[in-house]
């Protein structure tokens, strides 16, 4: 059955691709995130852990909304290792630091409030209220979680 819901075809692409790109972002920050909860080493581990194994059980929940979303709007969400290698946040395939971790991480969630911006104004251009609504929550949980992060950067400083 046709989509009749007050935007046109190319217009629901042209947003879902864009979210297609924002799934793709938010899910490395996602793995990256349990990644380094699982090895973190840290004199303050348990600190960290407990951060960073609430950020990625919260951007779980996100990564669902945004691929609902983008069904919602008629089209199919990619979710393939091989859809998600086109995405812009740097791999870290290696052990590093609990600081360069942290670092990491904080540099990722910018990158995904500058992508969601970006999202929210193109929803926002053609009156995708919900895009723009549930684009905006998550701008405010980014904002959160990169805060938290350089809040935990003042642990090194001592």
């Amino acid at each position: 059955m046709k989509i009749n819901c007050g935007l046109t075809e190319a217009q629901r692409k042209k947003v879902a691709d864009e979210m297609q790109h924002y799934l793709a972002d938010s899910y490395a920050v996602y793995l990256k995130t349990q990644n380094f909860h699982w090895n973190i080493k840290s004199p303050h581990f348990f600190s960290l852990h407990l951060l960073l194994e609430k950020q990625y059980e919260e951007l779980a929940e996100t990564l669902d909304e945004i691929a609902e979303r983008i069904q919602a709007l008629g089209f199919y969400a990619e979710a393939s290792f091989s859809a998600f290698q086109k995405c812009c946040i740097k791999d870290a395939n290696k052990p590093i630091s609990d600081k360069k971790m942290i670092e990491q991480l904080i540099v990722d969630h910018e990158a995904l409030i500058r992508c969601g911006r970006q999202l929210g104004t193109t929803a926002d251009d053609i009156k995708d209220h919900a895009t723009v609504d549930m684009v905006g929550r998550q701008l405010g949980a980014h904002e959160k979680m990169a805060w938290m992060l350089r809040s935990h950067l003042q642990l090194f400083d001592k």
